[in-house]
């Protein structure tokens, strides 16, 4: 008998490690897991030198440094208006993912049901089952993302206990408009219902889109956790530097929760990301970081179009969704093996991030967090996707 839980049941490898073996293995250009490839900025490397020699290296408080804490809430509250008690609403966690995990052990018993928007971050799945819940997808559809009304509302029932909202959204890099997240406020407060809103891409937006916390609209705040991190917006990934912002009884719930996953996430990185966000905020950092991006996904925009693989609206996220429905491949997996071993570009199948994979449409998730070089390397394999036989290759490719 192979030790394990029953909760772990179907939660293998995740498609993220298997793209990467994949990748490496092959010598492909690695477009697939959401990290950049290019450092992040100096400011905030010499920030955590810095508090590592002033010796900020025992145990922070389990809510977080104060002074971090006192940063996220001013930060809030100057971007988007909303007073925010940095003592009783403010935790830190170690990135979004805990602090998600963390306000789900707090806030879900057994039986409730969480409604997700599907496709969705593959963590939401795992640790809505963790936490004993029962997940209620409704399904976001393309081109432009947009979910049906009438599904959502069938979703709420008598044991929904909170709706996960994820904007940006990753993977289709949909922006939910006011309207949208209006009819979700409306919703919790008729079924008195949580919302807890995934929010770490809300500083790299284009087109225009503006980022609307959904804690921030009428009689929304009492009931919403919003969960942010450092690592998107900092290019810092493996820092893990995340936060909960909720109303005080939430955010009681949050930190009973969180001091028994982490107790604290690491000291000498949450005073480099105090000083980060103190610094973003005052040198027009925000702005460069979303105008950088914007380059970035022009570059690989026109590499997919261009190679035969339109690409489906993006207004926030660094992730582009691409087509393949017209090359012959059976799903998203078997599209992706192929790009992986044969033109030598690693993607990730969206069916990852569905309840039933089978629902999928056959697209490709590229992501362009990389050097222009990165992209542009990435691009010479890819025009050679059009001339060559992908339906003759197809079951061999599906075979690695």
């Amino acid at each position: 008998m192979v030790p394990g839980a029953r909760r772990l049941e179907g939660l293998g490898v995740t498609i993220f490690s298997e793209m990467t073996r994949l990748a490496i293995a092959h010598g492909a250009i690695n477009l697939g897991q959401g990290f950049p490839d290019f450092p992040g900025p100096d400011f905030v490397k010499e920030a955590a030198v810095a508090a590592i020699r002033a010796d900020l290296n025992q145990y922070a408080p389990s809510h977080g440094l104060p002074r971090l804490r006192q940063v996220i809430a001013r930060s809030f509250e100057q971007s988007y208006g909303h007073p925010v008690d940095p003592e009783g609403e403010v935790t830190v966690t170690t990135g979004a993912t805990e602090g998600l995990h963390a306000a789900l052990l707090a806030l879900v018993d057994p039986g409730d049901e969480v409604i997700v928007f599907e496709p969705f971050y593959d963590a939401y799945l795992a640790q809505i089952r963790f936490a004993g819940g029962v997940p209620r997808p409704v399904t976001l559809w393309p081109p432009d993302w947009r979910f049906d009304p009438d599904e959502l509302a069938g979703a709420f029932g008598p044991r929904t206990r909170a709706v996960i909202v994820n904007t940006p959204h990753n993977p289709t890099g949909k922006a939910f408009t006011r309207d949208e997240l209006a009819l979700i406020a409306a919703l919790c407060q008729e079924h008195d219902v949580l919302a807890i809103t995934d929010e770490v891409y809300d500083r790299i937006l284009y087109d225009g889109a503006v980022h609307i916390p959904l804690a921030t609209l009428p009689g929304m705040w009492e009931r919403t956790i919003t969960l942010n991190s450092t690592g998107k917006t900092f290019s810092m990934t493996g820092w893990k530097i995340g936060w909960a912002i909720a109303p005080p009884p939430l955010t009681q719930a949050i930190r009973t929760a969180h001091q028994f996953i982490t107790f604290a996430t690491a000291t000498p990185f949450q005073e480099a990301m105090a000083v980060a966000l103190e610094h973003a905020a005052e040198s027009g950092y925000y702005a460069e970081l979303a105008a950088a991006y914007s380059e970035r996904r022009e570059a690989l925009r026109r590499a997919l179009e261009l190679a035969g693989l339109p690409v489906l609206p993006c207004l926030g996220s660094y992730f582009l969704l691409a087509d393949a429905s017209g090359l012959g491949f059976p799903d998203d997996v078997s599209l992706c093996r192929y790009l992986v071993t044969e033109v030598g570009v690693a993607a990730i199948p969206p069916s990852a991030f569905y309840a039933d994979p089978a629902r999928a449409p056959v697209l490709a998730r590229f992501c362009f967090a990389k050097r222009l070089e990165t992209i542009q390397a990435a691009a010479e394999r890819l025009a050679r996707l059009p001339d060559m036989n992908t339906p003759a290759k197809l079951a061999h490719a599906a075979q690695r």
